[in-house]
């Protein structure tokens, strides 16, 4: 089992500092293309529009566990929201497919990362979130895609979002699958940290959630 990491201050990935008003500016474009693809999801997915808004409350929990930085915060909402934006060019029968995808289909949800980085970076002030959604798929062994990044080289909003998209998927039903309960899910992220996910995110997940349920008894 993962150890809990010890909350720290993570220096942001990035260089300069973001004044609060590009903060805000930023946060008010976000909205946009959330609000469109949360309209065009409900029709088409409901699910997924429960699912993306779970990812970015987890991830939010998780960064300030971290100690993120404001501006990275902002940030790592924006992603949560939006990182699975480019579905919306996925067809339905691939994203509603009751059973295994094949490898062309695949290779067609593979797409999704580059169109939502494509959709999002057409808002000029997205941009660095529009790179960061690109690599929501990428793992720490290096074997994720597009790009094939590895461990730090991955920006660490992206690893967050990773890790707590995976787990969304785990506890959620889905057409080919049952949910599993939470702590199988868990135990899943703890067996491919330091492969799929970061360590210390996987760990921070389990000790932000073990908490909360602490607290909840």
């Amino acid at each position: 089992m993962s150890r809990c990491p010890r909350r720290r201050r993570i220096r942001a990935q990035r260089s300069g500092s973001p004044t609060r008003a590009c903060t805000r500016r930023s946060s008010s474009v976000a909205r946009r293309p959330a609000t469109r693809a949360r309209t065009c999801f409900s029709g088409r997915s409901p699910t997924l529009v429960t699912h993306v808004s779970d990812v970015a409350e987890l991830a939010l929990e998780i960064g300030r566990y971290l100690g993120l930085a404001e501006h990275d915060l902002v940030q790592l909402g924006h992603v949560g929201e939006l990182h699975d934006v480019g579905k919306v060019a996925i067809p339905d029968a691939i994203l509603e497919k009751q059973g295994p995808l094949d490898p062309s289909e695949w290779a067609f949800v593979h797409q999704h990362t580059l169109i939502g980085e494509r959709i999002i970076g057409a808002a000029s002030a997205l941009l660095p979130v529009a790179r960061m959604v690109r690599s929501t798929h990428e793992r720490w062994d290096g074997l994720g895609y597009p790009d094939g990044l590895s461990g730090e080289a991955i920006p660490l909003v992206a690893r967050i979002v990773t890790a707590c998209d995976a787990l969304s998927a785990m506890v959620s039903e889905r057409p080919y699958r049952d949910a599993v309960g939470l702590p199988v899910a868990l135990d899943e992220l703890d067996r491919c940290a330091g492969m799929q996910f970061d360590r210390d995110v996987v760990a921070a997940i389990r000790c932000v959630l073990t908490r909360s349920d602490e607290l909840a008894a």
